[in-house]
């Protein structure tokens, strides 16, 4: 039986999970409650890269440009 949960987040992660999810072809729920089943499951894993290389990574929101990318511009 699946029940409502109501989450609060930032809104530009909002858009950026919306977004990820709509080119996985799944929803947010979806997205949610595959993570929830990933992060407790019993520990199967030697380290936290085994971990790591199980997941997807998240969209770049926020991410910050390393400074050798940054041109004359600021771009």
């Amino acid at each position: 039986m699946k029940e409502r949960l109501n989450l609060t987040i930032d809104g530009a992660l909002l858009e950026a999970i919306k977004a990820y999810a709509v080119r996985k072809e799944m929803s947010v729920s979806e997205l949610v409650e595959g993570y929830f089943r990933l992060v407790t499951e019993p520990d199967q894993y030697n380290n936290i890269l085994e971990f790591m290389d199980r997941i997807d990574p998240p969209a770049a929101v926020g991410r910050k440009t390393p400074l050798n990318e940054i041109d004359d511009h600021g771009v």
